[in-house]
């Protein structure tokens, strides 16, 4: 480095794959606020869908094996990264993941460079704390940026981890895209006939991966239980192979007398359209989500989100302000939610939706969390 010449960070961000998910598109954000901002640098993963978001900004992507969880593999990759990180300049390796962390951190020590997490969740720990072992990899980072409050707490709980090395920077939604005003009448209007929507009727979305800690068997309870009878939900989102529990969830709506309210879209490339389309968007998780995105977009569309008391949500939603939470696991206490929201005059509505729209602006979007992590790539390079 020159003399009195200030360096500056050249990131290689290391994840397991580039498909559709929270981490990855957090990866593709921060790669082009750094090409913005004029600064150099790198992706590697095993590559997926989301490579073309590379291509568009010019971000070089190193295709490896990274999504292995086989030691041997592990080391060979720790390897290749040593190569790309030598040969490309990189003084900051920034590892989102267990498995290609191990990697990225025997690289990046072996290099002489800096090495950052970025906890993304609360990793189950195994059969007495067992997989800790395993998931320890992620606070050996020099700096560590925590998603939530929730998973810094996380951390200090069940690691031996110092406190100041922690840097809280929550998610964020593109408020660019999730905007009602980027919505257009012509995307309304195919997303009500693509998926065969009631115009008439309230619709209730409840948006995510299908999987029980999601929570969709609380929903299909609650509908049981509502007041309104004309309230017609979605649930949108992949099983991801989960094919029992999605038919649990349809023979449990069966039963209840629910099945002609409830529709199961499958994944959705255009979430705006629905949520624009929705009355009411639900966080229903049973277990803490580490951030809780789906709260976050319904909330930057205006709409009235009702999410559960744990995790994330408690961050990231001003309950009776931005929307309202209810109680985690309790289809009753959901149900009376939703008829709360449901029954709101058209000025409480527009309150709401105010509010929540500021909310997000204030502290959840893609700019405050870019150039906060920015700000953390020019602190680690500081730092002895």
């Amino acid at each position: 480095m020159v003399k009195g010449k200030e360096e500056k960070p050249i990131v290689l961000q290391v994840l397991p794959e580039l498909q559709h998910g929270g981490v990855e598109w957090g990866t593709i954000q921060i790669a082009e606020a750094l090409q913005q901002s004029g600064y150099t640098n790198f992706v590697a993963s095993a590559g997926g869908r989301l490579e073309y978001e590379l291509d568009k900004m010019k971000v070089k992507h190193f295709k490896l094996p990274l999504k292995t969880k086989n030691p041997i593999k592990l080391y060979l990759n720790s390897l290749k990264l040593e190569k790309i990180i030598k040969e490309n300049g990189i003084n900051i390796v920034h590892a989102r993941s267990r498995a290609p962390a191990w990697s990225a951190y025997w690289a990046a020590k072996r290099a002489g460079v800096k090495y950052m997490t970025t906890f993304h969740g609360t990793y189950g720990l195994g059969p007495k704390g067992i997989k800790k072992v395993y998931n320890k990899v992620m606070t050996f980072g020099q700096l560590i940026i925590a998603i939530s409050s929730h998973i810094k707490n996380h951390m200090l709980q069940n690691y031996d981890v110092a406190e100041s090395k922690m840097r809280l920077i929550h998610r964020c939604v593109d408020v660019e895209k999730f905007s009602p005003k980027a919505v257009t009448q012509e995307r309304i209007i195919r997303t009500i006939k693509e998926n065969n929507l009631p115009e008439d009727r309230p619709i209730i979305s409840l948006i995510g991966r299908i999987t029980r800690w999601k929570g969709q068997h609380i929903l299909v309870e609650a509908m049981s239980m509502l007041k309104n009878k004309d309230a017609y939900a979605l649930i949108v989102g992949s099983d991801q192979g989960r094919v029992k529990y999605t038919e649990e969830l349809k023979e449990t709506a069966k039963k209840l007398g629910v099945e002609n309210r409830i529709k199961f879209i499958g994944e959705s490339f255009d979430i705006p359209a629905l949520l624009m389309v929705s009355d009411v968007v639900l966080s229903t998780a049973i277990e803490p989500e580490a951030f809780g995105r789906a709260a976050i977009e319904g909330q930057a569309m205006g709409k009235i989100v009702l999410a559960s008391n744990i995790g994330g949500s408690l961050e990231n939603l001003v309950d009776g302000v931005s929307g309202r939470l209810f109680k985690s696991n309790d289809a009753k206490s959901l149900a009376e939610a939703m008829d709360w929201a449901l029954s709101l005059s058209e000025e409480e509505k527009k309150k709401f939706s105010e509010a929540a729209i500021k909310n997000v602006h204030d502290n959840f979007t893609k700019q405050i969390m870019c150039d906060k992590t920015i700000a953390v790539y020019n602190e680690l390079l500081k730092m002895n």
